[in-house]
């Protein structure tokens, strides 16, 4: 008797851990059950991936979709659809809202509302304070986290544990990868009267400068190696730390973002204005290039969007009265499809930091890999479409991407979450049933 499936991907090349090969996928349950199938097999779901790759379900594991917060900038429904429809099948969502999620209450409301409006499956990072130290271990293991993460500088409120004290207690307070955004708060608040409202929008990049991020993360892998905690490394911008970083691959993993691989300063801020201002900045073309070399071996273990959006209005403002930030969960996959068009990386790299890299530094289960057993996850993407991001396409509420007018070669046609194709064709189909992503504790 021939073989039935709920899904089958015939025709496609996949690209799956050990290479790149043209076979079928066989899915039921959710799951992947066969590479390779029959020609007899039948299936209730046939997709022609004829010309196209077939990746695994590719992750952003950097977002803030700003829920619960302002509804026109971001929220779950809007960030996760945004998501889809760039070709991505999980997000793992910050937790610097509006209130922030840094205890048991807030966690919970929030693990249940993804499960009622996400259209993507989701993790959910846990804020460390100072006051919730003693909590942070049972947190880390909540339903869905996928780490405790701490502002070590450029936060607000009670987001912030810049300190060594706190940060030392922090990370005896627990056991798995503790995510880090690394910039020093104390130069930073050196730095700060040195600049006025109105100086030219490049002096972001003066204020927070190398120094500020490359001393922060000093301080972290001397606490990470004192106390044995992980640590992974965010939104990493100088070659300094890069170099730096190679020395630390006992206790550290590192994350660089879109952005630092393919905007430039002071073009970039001469160009988009505000709408170039994120922390940490981006820099000068020697720093992008070392983010490259970084990519290329291996040092990197993931790349992310860091997708952070704000009201067009106030990005507007003179600097720095406009906020930090920028979007970009929508265009991070095909940007990086145009990098690997123009040869920057390969297109198994990309997987490497866009799904592998995710399911290895932050632990997740069933997930990462085009292999049987593994959830049936997958981005199907046309190498050769060419297009121009275009801010019609956006659908955050914001409604702008600085990436907006660059030509794409390489383009994600279909995202495919545990079986069920919920984007084909620019088009998101039948409604949100995101889950909550599985960590190992």
């Amino acid at each position: 008797m021939s073989a039935h499936y709920d899904l089958l991907i015939r025709n496609g090349t996949c690209v799956l851990p050990w290479g790149t090969e043209a076979t079928d996928v066989g899915v039921r349950n959710g799951r992947i059950v066969d590479l390779g199938v029959p020609a007899s097999a039948s299936a209730d779901e046939v997709i022609d991936a004829a010309g196209l790759h077939v990746l695994p379900g590719l992750i952003d594991p950097h977002v803030h979709l700003r829920d619960p917060g302002d509804k026109a900038v971001e929220t779950i429904p809007t960030g996760t659809k945004a998501a889809v429809l760039g070709g991505l099948a999980a997000v793992f969502d910050m937790p610097n809202t509006s209130p922030s999620i840094v205890d048991a209450e807030r966690l919970a409301w929030k693990q249940g509302y993804v499960e009622q409006e996400a259209w993507c499956d989701m993790g959910l990072y846990v804020g460390g304070t100072k006051t919730n130290i003693p909590a942070l271990a049972d947190l880390e293991l909540g339903r869905g986290v996928c780490a405790i993460k701490i502002f070590a500088g450029s936060s607000t409120g009670d987001l912030m544990v810049e300190d060594d004290e706190h940060l030392e207690k922090v990370m005896r307070a627990g056991r798995r990868r503790i995510a880090y955004h690394s910039e020093d708060e104390y130069r930073l608040q050196a730095r700060k009267p040195l600049f006025k409202s109105g100086d030219p929008y490049t002096c972001h990049m003066e204020w927070r400068d190398e120094e500020c991020a490359f001393l922060g993360t000093r301080r972290l892998m001397a606490l990470a190696r004192k106390t044995g905690r992980p640590a992974h490394i965010l939104h990493v911008s100088t070659a300094q730390e890069l170099e730096y970083l190679k020395d630390y691959r006992d206790v550290a993993t590192c994350e660089v973002l879109v952005n630092h691989l393919t905007q430039v300063a002071p073009e970039c801020y001469e160009t988009l204005k505000g709408f170039g201002v994120m922390n940490p900045p981006i820099r000068g073309r020697a720093h992008q290039e070392a983010a490259w070399k970084a990519i290329n071996d291996g040092t990197v273990d993931t790349v992310g969007s860091d997708h952070a959006p704000h009201l067009r209005d106030k990005k507007l403002l003179p600097w720095p009265d406009c906020p930090a930030g920028l979007t970009g969960v929508q265009t991070l996959v095909p940007v990086m499809l145009n990098h690997v068009n123009a040869g920057r990386l390969s297109l198994a790299r990309m997987v490497d930091l866009l799904c592998a890299g995710p399911a290895r530094v932050y632990g997740v289960v069933g997930k990462g890999r085009l292999a049987a057993g593994y959830d049936a996850d997958f981005t199907l993407v046309d190498m050769k479409h060419q297009r121009r991001i275009e801010e019609s396409w956006i659908v955050s509420p914001c409604g702008w991407t600085p990436f907006a007018g660059m030509d794409i070669t390489g383009w994600p046609v279909a995202t495919i979450i545990r079986g069920r194709t919920v984007m084909r064709d620019d088009t998101v189909l039948g409604s949100p049933s995101g889950k909550l992503v599985t960590f190992a504790g």
